[in-house]
């Protein structure tokens, strides 16, 4: 109450931008979505390579958790160039774990699963992986387990990490934080039900944290840093409506993993409108709301064309095509919005996901 009372008005906007000589920091966002995680990749590798920000806290979601964990290591090992390191060997790592150039059809640009592994696919359709795959093997353990260093993201040093899953019992998210963080948390995130087993983590089974956050948003908004930049990777809108069964699974399932961030989204948008239009700034989370300048590179248009099934393919030579459409997208982004970050916020959130008025 005394604090209410005691509250100043809350000081206009200019008051936030930062002096000439600082360096804007920024609070990333990064969706989930298997293979097409590569573009993040390339978006990321652009990014450091500009080397025009800080990176205060990053949120991942699946591959976006995947990308953050690369990420924070190599910005803790050596600065932006250690990190486009990182990043690089963990995605190399993903891209030869398996022999895929025997499981895919199609150009690498836009493949396809052979006719053999589409139609184990369809089994896990009629079989859990409790029965298809009863040792829960994971070749992503191995590539973890090589790639991240998980005791040194622990340490006060490393930028913040938020890495979501979903409780499998309850649906409700867990986000692990730089002292939770383990191989099992990084493997809950990116755990599909239908192809692997649940992640036990002190009892507790977890699934893919999509489910529930495809990232958490609120969690970058409390950490600090005034700009958040939200990498997507889901369409934004769709140009059609799915008619055979297999697009109708897809889009269903697409859904499913964003119907999360989209409320977040639009509940993100509300609470900035409402304290950017209060005359007092009561608390910390006001101000910040108050603050907080929204950017977003979305992967749409290029790869809004991608079959839902090229998500499952962890080939080398695609994940760099996806790499370098990234690369490109960041650049353009760059280009047109770079000189913003720190001043001004680059997109509408509720322009973008929240419902029609």
């Amino acid at each position: 109450m005394l604090g209410t009372l005691l509250a100043t008005p809350r000081l206009p906007m200019r008051w936030f931008r930062p002096l000439p000589f600082t360096r804007p920091t920024l609070g990333l966002a990064l969706q989930g979505g298997g293979a097409h995680g590569a573009f993040t990749w390339g978006v990321l590798d652009a990014l450091l390579e500009a080397d025009r920000f800080g990176i205060g806290a990053i949120s991942g979601t699946s591959a976006g958790a995947m990308n953050a964990l690369a990420l924070a290591q190599g910005l803790l090992r050596g600065g932006a160039e250690a990190a486009r390191e990182s990043l690089a060997s963990f995605w190399h790592a993903v891209g030869t774990q398996l022999p895929f150039e025997m499981l895919m059809v199609g150009p690498t640009d836009n493949p396809g699963l052979a006719p053999g592994l589409r139609a184990l696919m369809h089994w896990t359709r009629l079989l859990s992986p409790y029965q298809l795959n009863p040792l829960g093997l994971n070749p992503l353990r191995e590539v973890l387990a090589a790639q991240i260093d998980f005791d040194r993201l622990k340490q006060r040093d490393a930028p913040r990490l938020f890495i979501a899953a979903t409780h499998a019992n309850t649906g409700r998210l867990r986000l692990f934080d730089n002292a939770s963080l383990s191989i099992e948390a990084a493997l809950a995130s990116a755990c599909l039900p239908t192809l692997q087993q649940a992640v036990m983590i002190d009892g507790e089974p977890y699934w893919d944290g999509g489910y529930s956050a495809n990232p958490a948003l609120f969690p970058l908004v409390r950490s600090g840093p005034a700009d958040l930049l939200i990498v997507s990777l889901s369409p934004l809108a769709y140009d059609s409506v799915p008619v055979s069964a297999d697009e109708i699974r897809a889009r269903a399932l697409e859904f499913s993993f964003n119907a999360g961030f989209l409320r977040e989204a639009t509940l993100l948008a509300e609470a900035c409108a409402e304290a950017r239009a209060s005359r007092f700034a009561i608390g910390r989370l006001e101000r910040r709301l108050a603050r907080l300048r929204t950017h977003l590179i979305d992967a749409h248009d290029d790869l809004g064309t991608l079959s839902a099934e090229s998500r499952l393919i962890a080939h080398l030579p695609f994940l760099e095509r996806l790499r370098d459409l990234g690369r490109a997208r960041a650049q353009r982004w760059l280009a047109e919005h770079g000189e913003r970050i720190g001043r001004g916020a680059t997109v509408d959130l509720a322009a973008c996901f929240a419902p029609p008025r």
